[in-house]
């Protein structure tokens, strides 16, 4: 196998394989979630091509970051029992499918089988539950930078591929548009097949940072048993601890505040206050370039810093941030600090709950458990695509939307600052757990 002489040759110099994991995933995550993120610039061309309006276009969305949530405990039970590398490969294929059969719809029912389910079900398989599967396996130490850098490329990608879609909608077309994420999908899955190994063991290797001394530790044998069980199970187990509503109930703000309302209605938005949507996609962008700059410096905070302070901070400026957005004056330079303000913030949350996850729930069951909070964030962020288009729509406006919003942050924060103040086991053990 490739990956073992590789290993072997980067060992020779001081170099732990978990980096080129850590790469391959990066890359992988980075392409997948531009196919969540990339639909956000076709509100407008796929409604003046089909007559579809904004509340329709937007339900599709919807199902597309349900499902991206939803399958979130299914995605880590089924990498358990079938490996990450297998998992990933077909969800990258099923993506392509989605994205290259969207080439030749015509009818709204299309729209929703191929950018809501497909889309929905293939990125859902390799969404953030893989990050915290992959930090898990191969670091020991430097963890939350992990999470951080791999939670940014989910985050970024979501962003970044805008101002080139946006670029080739208004000059070839919306279909063209699409080109580059399909190429991006074929070529990480290259990737995949190529580096991807599954556990440090597999290449002779310990976790990055684990004991020298210690014993090495095996890995578990897959689990038998039904997948979908397995994890409704460990859903049953977490909802007797009052930590895991907490974190799932601000999860579910933060899905509500940034790719569902953010990403989804941000280009629209600007387009009715006379921003031209070339120029919206860029400051769309310019989020993603901070995002990726504070979600990895969160993951290194969150090394460091007590995980419920820093979520409070991170959730209560957002909402201010979002409270101020409609009141603002949508020139280049007030987005621009709006860009920078909010793009460091954008999903800076996940490393912290991440390791709040982990510290309550424990190394073996953070996957899982994590799966389900995650569920609750794009529950959330559907709920906002939804409900953004509805206020555009039946409205007029999309100020309500993010007005509520930002008003739900506020209230995020506080559930931040709850998470270990209560009984049943909510108490965030050491980082070392």
């Amino acid at each position: 196998m490739l990956a073992n002489s590789i290993a072997a040759a980067l060992s020779r110099r001081g170099v732990h394989y978990g980096w080129i994991v850590i790469a391959t995933t990066f890359f992988s995550a980075l392409v997948m979630a531009g196919a969540v993120g990339l639909p956000g610039a076709f509100i407008l061309p796929l409604s003046k091509e089909f007559g579809w309006d904004t509340a329709q276009i937007s339900t599709a969305m919807a199902v597309r970051f349900a499902l991206f949530g939803l399958m979130g405990p299914f995605s880590a039970a089924l990498i358990e029992k079938y490996g990450a590398r297998n998992i990933m490969f077909f969800a990258q294929a099923l993506v392509f499918a989605g994205l290259a059969g969207s080439l030749f719809m015509n009818s709204l029912w299309q729209l929703f089988l191929f950018w809501g389910l497909m889309i929905g079900f293939g990125t859902g398989l390799t969404a953030l539950v893989l990050a915290a599967i992959i930090s898990t396996r191969w670091f020991s130490q430097k963890r939350g930078l992990v999470v951080g850098i791999l939670t940014a490329a989910t985050a970024t990608g979501q962003l970044v591929f805008l101002p080139v879609a946006t670029v080739l909608i208004e000059n070839y077309g919306w279909r063209l548009a699409l080109v580059p994420s399909l190429v991006a999908i074929g070529l990480a899955a290259l990737a995949v097949l190529t580096f991807l190994a599954e556990r440090p063991a597999d290449v002779g290797l310990r976790a990055y940072g684990e004991n020298a001394d210690a014993p090495a530790q095996p890995a578990p044998a897959p689990p038998v048993g039904n997948f979908v069980m397995r994890a409704f199970r460990t859903l049953g187990e977490a909802a007797r601890v009052p930590a895991f509503w907490l974190l799932a109930g601000s999860f579910f703000i933060c899905g509500l505040s940034t790719n569902g309302l953010v990403q989804t209605h941000f280009i629209p938005l600007c387009v009715d206050y006379g921003l031209q949507a070339t120029a919206a996609a860029s400051v769309l962008a310019m989020m993603g370039i901070f995002d990726f700059v504070g979600t990895i410096a969160s993951g290194a905070l969150s090394d460091r810093v007590d995980a419920r302070k820093l979520l409070f901070w991170y959730y209560g400026l957002r909402g201010l941030s979002l409270i101020w957005l409609p009141f603002s004056t949508f020139t280049i330079y007030g987005l621009s600090i709006f860009a920078i303000f909010y793009g460091l913030d954008w999903i800076a949350t996940v490393p912290p709950t991440v390791k709040l996850t982990g510290s309550v729930f424990g190394r073996e069951k953070a996957g899982l458990v994590f799966g389900w909070i995650f569920a609750s964030h794009q529950i959330g962020a559907a709920v906002a695509a939804m409900g953004g288009g509805m206020s555009k729509t039946y409205l007029l406006t999309y100020a309500p939307a993010f007005w509520v919003a930002g008003a739900a942050c506020l209230l995020a924060a506080v559930f931040s600052l709850l998470i270990g103040r209560k009984s049943g086991g909510a108490q965030p053990a050491p980082v070392a757990a």
